[in-house]
């Protein structure tokens, strides 16, 4: 709990010192992506932190493409 905890006050400094200046150039997009990321990189590392297991994202493409290949293979033969 103590890591989850030092993780989310280590990303909000980063907030606190990047998203002014984004806010101040008018920079949308970026700062769209740039939060898009923090949320992602913190909920990778809480989930680590908590020992958590995190799926692949190969299985992923496995599970989608695999069906696909087997249909293939079969209009193959």
């Amino acid at each position: 709990m103590i890591k989850s905890i030092g993780i989310l006050l280590v990303s909000a400094t980063i907030l606190w010192i990047e998203v002014p200046p984004l806010l101040e150039k008018k920079y949308k997009k970026e700062l769209l992506v740039f939060s898009i990321l923090l949320v992602i990189g913190v909920g990778i590392s809480i989930t680590l932190a908590l020992e958590k297991p995190i799926p692949n994202p190969f299985d992923l493409l496995t599970f989608i493409f695999k069906p696909l290949n087997d249909v293939i293979s079969l209009l193959l033969k």
